[in-house]
């Protein structure tokens, strides 16, 4: 992930009028193909998945990918502090040979998943440092080479295990693929130095290496295109891989505040109309996401590791940590229940969906941490989940402590958010939301009756002593059956 750039461009989502003045973005363009605007609704109703990064560098317990990049040392600085680059890089790329997740499990992983009301799953087949962790025939630079630690074991081909043991617990399948590659040779050509994250030659004097880049990358996204099972999101990393054509100076405003660099360099174009085009061939309806770049193949849009202010008018999804880290970290500090349920409730009623990230370790387990945070989240799942999938926004989607989600048969969730140790109040009140005369107010797992009166703008419903007393935690939500108009 990127870290850096990726947060100032989730700054840019939620900036106020006068920032959208200055920077605005190119507006959303929806798909025209009907399998791909079906699967997108689909999706939106989803609410909850799983992201996984995990690579040879879990190794180490690093950032993924990034410490090889000459760039931004501060928080990709490589360990120990001030060994040569080209030394480092050779030891960072041993890694592919040593890595050997001999407890690997994603059935495991699925499970806890399925139990968590997670519906659907994005892996990470390549990161940037161009490590595979999928079989392709494109590269020995893979988890599968049987010249490597793992390459022998039955479960080599990691992704297909990922993705298959998901699609067995029912989840969705979704594969994160790196556009750049810092470890082919028509992306760092090792003739130059790499000074960025960028393609280290002029593209424009090497046509025909560039070419063949863009055939690599069509090739090994074909490749999982076909040999994967059902994919139903194609999940594309490294957004500064784009066009270097713009259409408006602002474009090129917004596209440059979101690589982090003052200019687009060069034209990284690899022709995402065919990819996308030649992957929908395959799985027809596949949802890409390309992120960051602007335009038809951008199918929904991704804050990371940031809410927005307020609902999008565009299909969106939170992509956030477990713990603090993308990739696996031996002491990670993971967020509590209670902040993750509230973001999740925040994210949906705000429109968007919530992607959740893990880092499996070096031996393919996850931290004991993350297994009870999921089982966490699924018991409340379990009660609420009505509150959460299917759902809409409603204005005012928020107020105070108060979340609002709408069902398509038009009734309406109040969700009120508790903080930790805090016991159910005796009344919630809200304004901006009114039921209807005659509505039925009910709590997600209890019996008993709700009492209401409308306040003015607002409502006030009452909580019986009982209810009370029964130690909710994070959050409680009461089915409104219907509203006021």
């Amino acid at each position: 992930m990127r870290k850096l750039c990726m947060l100032l461009s989730s700054a840019l989502l939620l900036m106020g009028s006068a920032g959208a003045q200055q920077h605005q973005i190119p507006p959303y363009i929806p798909p025209t193909d009907k399998a791909v605007q079906k699967n997108l609704e689909e999706w939106s109703d989803w609410k909850f998945g799983m992201l996984i990064h995990w690579g040879a560098y879990s190794q180490w317990g690093i950032v993924e990918s990034w410490s090889i990049c000459p760039e931004d040392e501060g928080w990709t600085q490589r360990q120990p502090y001030g060994i040569p680059y080209y030394d480092y890089v050779k030891k960072y790329e041993e890694l592919g040979k040593t890595f050997n997740p001999t407890k690997f499990d994603p059935s495991k992983w699925a499970r806890a998943a399925k139990d968590a009301g997670m519906k659907y799953v994005v892996f990470t087949t390549k990161h940037h440092d161009g490590y595979c962790m999928f079989d392709t025939k494109q590269t020995d630079y893979k988890v599968s080479n049987p010249n490597y630690a793992f390459g022998k074991d039955a479960r080599s081909n990691i992704a297909k295990e990922v993705f298959d043991a998901f699609r067995k617990e029912g989840l969705h399948a979704g594969a994160y693929f790196s556009k750049p590659d810092w470890h082919s040779q028509d992306y760092w050509w090792s003739y130059f130095p790499p000074k960025d994250r960028h393609v280290n030659y002029d593209v424009s004097k090497y046509p025909d290496r560039w070419k063949a880049f863009r055939q690599y990358t069509y090739n090994q996204i074909e490749e999982l295109m076909t040999g994967y099972g059902k994919l139903d999101i194609l999940w594309l990393d490294g957004g500064w891989v784009r066009p270097r054509k713009q259409d408006t100076k602002a474009a090129a405003d917004i596209t440059a505040a979101e690589t982090g660099e003052k200019v687009i360099k060069q034209d990284e174009d690899i022709d995402m109309d065919g990819i996308a085009a030649m992957a929908r061939t395959h799985q027809p309806g596949l949802i890409v996401v390309d992120r960051e770049v602007h335009g038809p193949n951008e199918n929904y849009r991704t804050p990371e590791q940031q809410i927005p202010a307020k609902p999008l008018d565009y299909p969106w999804e939170t992509c956030m940590t477990m713990a603090n880290s993308w990739s696996y970290v031996p002491d990670d500090h993971y967020k509590s229940v209670n902040v993750l349920i509230h973001n999740l409730v925040d994210i949906v009623a705000k429109g968007g969906n919530y992607l959740l990230n893990v880092g499996p370790g070096p031996d393919g387990q996850l931290h004991d941490e993350a297994y009870t945070t999921m089982t966490a989240i699924g018991a409340w799942m379990h009660v609420n989940g009505d509150a959460i999938y299917a759902t809409k926004s409603v204005a005012p989607y928020k107020d105070g402590k108060v979340c609002f989600t709408r069902k398509k048969d038009g009734s309406v969730y109040a969700i009120y958010l508790l903080d930790k140790d805090e016991q159910l109040p005796a009344t919630i009140a809200f304004k901006g939301l009114t039921p209807a005369k005659g509505a039925k107010l009910e709590m997600l797992g209890a019996k008993e009756k709700l009492g209401w009166k409308a306040t003015g703008d607002g409502t006030t419903i009452t909580v019986p002593a009982a209810l009370q007393k029964k130690g909710f935690q994070h959050a409680v939500a009461i089915r409104i059956s219907a509203v006021a108009s």
